[in-house]
């Protein structure tokens, strides 16, 4: 990363890890540096070594998915080479043609001298030793550090804060020719006593007063981008710390690398298309009589199948085999059961075998598949503040929600990928189905629907009702994480899930699995520590059924009902940091739609209610 500002330097001002660039620290996101605040630059700002060709990363069935509905918004993607690696900077030998360009803000500064306090711009201070400083008196120097409060809205745009107009203007007070603030923060720091002040004319405002009701318009403006990034924004601007979880979400779609059948048939009709192009279900029978290229190439393959191909191919349409999950859900239930000696070849993408597990498998639980190597790409698409957007059940994100863009004029998105191990377990579906039918599980539903309805009403184009199989498998998710990584080798931060439940309004296909994984990129990330821990899903089920069975917060936790909360924990039942919360890099939905009394039998609820009503 190198600092965009006055000065030039050869050593870069900070580094990040290429994963960490597609998360957390992607386009438009704000970096702590030793001596600065910066806000990392969008894609345009992004410079690869050419001589080195850049890293491109593919994937096939999640290409197809996004540029065909980045086209249906007239935004499009590269053909070719959609994904692209954050490039990488040498260290010992850094060079301005490879690494992320990254701009100076905030540029307002806070003197640290506890007499000055002055809030001033970076015009007026000194650069020395590669920090900032404010001349207080003639005989003294303080240091001066980057002021926590910037301005944002949902929309993803960001601004400094305008504290002359806060001081003066927005406080009714006439603005005075020479403004002279201070930024006072009380002897506890603590926001409510947050002052600032005009030294010059004596005006002054509590910052709390933003939070009353004050609204300020947002500006529209999109540093990361550029001059040219400003834009029309309607929403209002709010107070925002930078380092606060809110000030930055980014939307990530992933997908794993699965051998896709519709892709061998799509390959197959596109070296006999010039024939198949207008022909009918009776010119197929001909075709495959009297053509040998054509019925090599159809061979084994349905007529129906064979037309629905050759349509989309005219078109332009992508081949796939449906949505991400539910191909992955078709992948991993079709898996063969696993026999000795049978191991992955060279440098498969996918290797994955149903298990045996000891003891036999728990009621409830349908099958448990080892997943010995798996591959995961995963690319930002965008981003928001204040207010995060959520998936569908499908993983993907409706791409007609204003978020904020990651560059101007590229055609090609950031990703990396991951290479790791998992296990993957489906619950019995028919087990399922009548669990949902019971009395206790559809009250339940109704309970945790009021509750969404509610936190729907004031948040920004909420996702549909998730429905009551998804809370139960998310709550399993975060059980078994919780229960998996006292013996598996890997920190609970490095179990990640990936839930697989269906129906939805993407495909009518039942799914109720989840997928417990790890992975490391730019490495193989397995030690088959995860894998070994499938073999005894019994074990584990059983010790998660202890975890949830009680909470150190009970009773208040299991009695929590997100209906009508005073605390506006609207999203999740009997839920919290004493049971069911994880690592926010483990969840893939920031520990929300979670509810154990689901799962396991809780304090003060109806047995039936658990779908594991009895210890495995």
């Amino acid at each position: 990363m190198t600092m965009q500002g006055p000065r030039v330097q050869q050593q870069p001002n900070g580094t990040i890890r290429q994963s960490q660039v597609v998360t957390t620290f992607g386009p438009g996101s704000m970096v702590d540096l030793v001596n600065d605040a910066v806000l990392v630059g969008g894609l345009d700002f992004w410079s690869y070594d050419k001589d080195f060709k850049p890293p491109y990363i593919s994937e096939p069935r999640l290409r197809e998915s996004l540029v065909e509905r980045f086209r249906r918004l007239g935004r499009e993607l590269s053909q070719d080479h959609p994904f692209r690696a954050p490039p990488i900077g040498n260290e010992r030998e850094p060079s301005r043609k490879a690494g992320i360009l990254a701009l100076e803000f905030p540029q307002w500064f806070v003197c640290q001298n506890p007499s000055c306090r002055a809030l001033l711009r970076k015009d007026g201070l000194d650069l020395k030793s590669q920090r900032y400083w404010h001349q207080c008196t003639r005989d003294r120097k303080a240091e001066c550090v980057p002021v926590r409060f910037v301005s944002a809205c949902r929309r993803g745009h960001i601004h400094e804060f305008r504290w002359i107009e806060f001081v003066h203007e927005v406080q009714e007070v006439p603005r005075c020719a020479a403004p002279s603030l201070r930024f006072d923060e009380g002897p506890s720091g603590d926001f409510s006593e947050i002052v600032v002040s005009c030294e010059s004319c004596g005006s002054r405002a509590k910052l709390s007063q933003v939070l009353g009701g004050l609204k300020l318009p947002c500006r529209g403006e999109r540093p990361w981008l550029g001059p040219e990034g400003r834009e029309e924004c309607e929403e209002d601007s709010r107070l925002l710390v930078r380092t606060a979880s809110n000030s930055y979400f980014p939307q990530v779609v992933s997908a794993l690398s699965i051998p896709d059948p519709a892709r061998d048939v799509e390959e197959r009709i596109r070296s006999v298309l010039d024939v198949l192009k207008d022909a009918t279900v009776e010119d197929l029978a001909f075709f495959r009589k009297k053509i040998e290229k054509v019925r090599v190439a159809l061979e084994g393959t349905p007529d129906d199948v064979v037309l629905t191909v050759v349509h989309a191919l005219k078109e332009g349409r992508p081949v796939t085999s449906g949505p991400l999950r539910t191909a992955e859900f078709k992948q991993f239930v079709s898996a063969k059961p696993e026999v000795p000696g049978d191991q992955p070849k060279g440098r498969e993408d996918f290797f994955a075998r149903e298990a045996k597990v000891k003891h036999g498998l728990p009621k409830g639980v349908a099958r448990v598949v080892l997943a010995h190597k798996l591959r995961e790409v995963v690319v930002q698409i965008g981003f928001t503040r204040i207010e995060p957007v959520s998936a569908d059940l499908q993983g993907e994100y409706d791409l007609d929600v204003k978020t904020a863009a990651l560059g101007l004029t590229t055609n090609w998105l950031p990703a990396s990928e991951l290479r790791g191990e998992g296990v993957f377990v489906q619950l019995d579906e028919q087990a399922v189905r009548e669990w949902e039918e019971r009395d206790a599980v559809k009250a339940r539903a109704d309970e945790l629907r009021a509750g969404y309805e509610e936190w729907a009403r004031s948040a920004d184009a909420p996702p549909p009702f998730p429905g009551v199989r998804f809370y139960l498998l998310h709550s399993l998710s975060h059980l078994l994480i919780s229960a998996i990584s006292l013996e598996c080798g890997y920190a609970a931060s490095a179990l990640r899930e990936r839930i697989y439940c269906g129906p939805s309004a993407k495909d009518p296909t039942p799914m109720a699995a989840i997928l417990l994984s790890t992975g490391s990129p730019g490495t193989e990330g397995t030690l088959g520590g995860l894998v070994e821990q499938g073999r005894r899903l019994r074990e584990h089920l059983r010790r998660a059924w202890d975890l949830g069975r009680l909470c150190s917060n009970d009773p208040v936790c299991s009695s929590h009902s997100p209906h009508e909360d005073h605390a506006e924990r609207h999203l999740e039942g009997a839920a919290c940091h004493g049971c069911l919360f994880v690592a926010e890099c483990s969840c893939e939905r920031f520990n929300r739609y979670l509810d154990r009394a689901l799962v396991v039998p809780s304090l003060g609820h109806r047995k039936e209610l658990a779908f594991f009503g009895e210890r495995p």
